[in-house]
């Protein structure tokens, strides 16, 4: 029955635009269904495959498959999305400052992709349709491929995406994910949690109705995200989301030192609500002082409605 409301709402073509009623919930999505796991993806940084090549500089090597594939966005709802590496948002790629990073990007879909990174590289290796195609880069047709290779650099938390056209829908349906550099001394010990912000247009009527979390609305109400009472806290926090041109992050009962871009190691402000633009992003770090449950969630109250919203659970 929750299901079926749901689908309801979601084909109800009267409704305007973004004067939605709430999503009925009553029960997550099985991460089985998926195949990957929004509270998994919360801590699951990939480093990829690494050797020291001749100089003492660190290679590090990836394989990103860019497929189709159907995924619950909330408790009834399905979505035809499109993946890298079967999962939205992809894997959390992470490098050093310094390295030399290869990307081997495989199209496996059913249309043309690329990936765009964010951060500093050549031209060839910019991800962008009609930049790079004498060497086989830009628009990667079906069943192409073609390696990224570059310095990562500057440090701080970006991001990757397809940019073939229409960009909007590229990015909506399900290609990106977070790039971390860590700088080259590193960052205080803590424990670090991945936060892409992304929403979801099932009817197709360019308005999202579903906006969550590493993708499955309400998903940390369910399952909260259990930290350590005392212990640094770093967020890296994403905000994808097409088609609204600003999101944001409230946390209860706590402040939170924010870095824009984490591209400083010198906070900007000690807030409890940050806002961001579409691609914007911040390095988040706070202690929870007191035990017990916090809510935390997007400030504009209709997308918390829609699935925008969790908890933290502090323990000893």
């Amino acid at each position: 029955m929750v299901g079926a409301g749901v689908a309801a709402r979601l084909s109800d073509a009267a409704t305007p635009p973004h004067q939605h009623h709430p999503l009925p919930h009553t029960s997550s999505v099985d991460p089985d269904v998926n195949g990957f796991d929004p509270s998994l993806v919360l801590r699951d940084f990939d480093w990829g495959r690494t050797r020291r090549l001749a100089g003492g500089r660190t290679l590090r090597e990836w394989e990103l498959v860019a497929s189709d594939k159907e995924i619950e966005i909330v408790a009834g709802v399905k979505y035809a999305a499109w993946t890298y590496n079967g999962r939205v948002p992809g894997p959390t790629l992470r490098a050093r400052e310094g390295d030399l990073l290869r990307i081997r990007f495989i199209n496996a879909g059913t249309h043309p992709h690329t990936i765009h990174f964010h951060g500093i590289h050549p031209a060839v290796m910019d991800g962008t349709p009609g930049v790079g195609e004498e060497a086989g880069g830009g628009l990667v047709d079906v069943g192409e491929e073609f390696t990224y290779e570059f310095e990562a650099r500057p440090f701080g938390l970006h991001l990757y995406h397809c940019h073939a056209s229409p960009l909007a829908e590229h990015i909506a349906k399900g290609l990106y994910g977070a790039f971390v550099v860590d700088p080259p001394q590193g960052r205080p010990a803590a424990d670090e949690l991945v936060m892409v912000q992304n929403a979801f247009d099932p009817n197709f009527d360019e308005d999202n109705e579903v906006y969550a979390v590493n993708t499955v609305a309400f998903h940390f109400m369910y399952r909260p995200i259990r930290v350590k009472r005392g212990q640094l806290v770093r967020i890296y926090l994403v905000n994808i989301v097409e088609l609204d041109p600003i999101n944001s992050f409230h946390v209860h009962g706590n402040f939170f030192h924010r870095f824009p871009t984490g591209t400083s190691l010198e906070p900007s402000e000690y807030t409890d609500t940050v806002i961001q633009g579409q691609g914007q992003r911040d390095v988040l770090e706070l202690r929870f002082p007191y035990t017990g449950r916090y809510m935390f969630h997007a400030h504009k109250s209709e997308f918390a409605a829609l699935g925008w919203m969790g908890l933290f659970e502090v323990v000893e």
